[in-house]
């Protein structure tokens, strides 16, 4: 089975059971779900700089807080519809994505995580102390779920559950077409060798500039999901936790698969909710979880399942009889002219 074939057999898998889930699973549980559908989306964003660029950010949280805010703005003081609403977000974020780049990826490496951090913290001390227009540390509460289908309602947490996903299945299904086209097989080789790749006459900073760009939209869709899921967007939207949280999802589920982050998502989620039922300081536990990720699993989860599974195809290929030498004489071969004379 090609590789086309067997990330539409394990999508389909994905829907089959996520699609199961409201039967399965009790209320709270499901909220939980949706939450890590909701994260997953960023982890994906960040997950296109790092995965296929080689740029880790800790930053993606600020294009979710910009457009979780905008939302709200435009509908409590603007009092835009649900649709006009939602196209706010995106031009929102799409709007920072083209402001900031330029600058951003100017860098690399630590440096790019440094600058891609200070915009996600200018943005936090922006909304915290901006009162008037974003609330202050209150947030804006209030905002009701979206009305986008006339007689559909997306009140219950089931009918939001299932926009949740929906959406997430449509960005997941974008990014695999987007990754598995030349511009995504572009950033690959970027990512492995830029040197290589404008001597070859690719425009470099074109290609990073737009997945860049792509990244803070995906992060602008998680935010708009989020604003409207729990109706009150708030600085901590840009807090550190958050930005590093998308980082880590990443990294535990595995840089450059379809569906690291949201295992990654899955795994967080449902961890933070766990301990911090036992205690606050929750974040030691993901902390050791990233530590021991690193040191036996560097390539995430999905990554080491990937490599042992295509080690396992490459030593069933292999012929299983003995191999000839290289040096082993044929039988039939004439003795050499010395041994001949002798």
């Amino acid at each position: 089975m090609n590789k086309p074939s067997r990330a539409m057999v394990s999508l389909t898998m994905l829907v089959v059971v996520f699609i199961a889930l409201p039967w399965i699973l009790p209320a709270y549980y499901l909220g939980l779900v949706t939450t890590s559908l909701i994260l997953a989306i960023l982890a994906m964003s960040a997950n296109l700089l790092l995965g296929y660029l080689g740029l880790a950010s800790v930053g993606q949280a600020a294009f979710f807080g910009i457009a979780s805010y905008s939302v709200a703005i435009g509908v409590r003081q603007a009092d835009f519809g649900s649709w006009s609403a939602v196209g706010t977000g995106l031009l929102a974020a799409l709007c920072a994505g083209l402001v900031f780049g330029p600058l951003a990826i100017r860098t690399r490496d630590i440096f790019f995580l440094v600058i891609m951090l200070a915009f996600c913290q200018i943005m936090y001390g922006l909304t915290y102390s901006w009162r008037s227009i974003t609330g202050g540390d209150d947030g804006l509460p209030g905002l009701l779920r979206p009305v986008l289908v006339p007689g559909v309602s997306f009140d219950s947490p089931v009918s939001y559950y299932f926009l949740a996903l929906a959406v997430f299945l449509l960005v997941a299904g974008s990014f695999w077409l987007l990754v598995n086209s030349p511009f995504g097989l572009t950033l690959k080789g970027i990512r492995d060798s830029e040197t290589r790749m404008r001597v070859l006459g690719y425009n470099v900073w074109f290609y990073k500039y737009i997945a860049f760009v792509v990244a803070a939209l995906m992060g602008g869709i998680s935010g708009i999901l989020n604003a409207y899921y729990y109706g009150c967007p708030s600085p901590g939207d840009f807090s550190l936790i958050h930005s590093s949280s998308a980082l880590l999802m990443v990294i535990l589920g595995g840089p450059g698969t379809l569906f690291g982050p949201l295992v990654g998502s899955l795994l967080i989620v449902f961890i933070r909710d766990i301990v911090s039922s036992f205690t606050d300081r929750w974040l030691i536990v993901l902390g050791l979880a990233y530590v021991l990720t690193v040191l036996f699993c560097p390539d995430g989860l999905l990554g080491t399942f990937g490599k042992l599974r295509k080690k396992e195809s490459d030593q069933r290929e292999r012929p299983s009889g003995p191999q000839p030498s290289e040096n082993t004489e044929d039988v039939g071969s004439p003795e050499p002219l010395s041994a001949q004379k002798s």
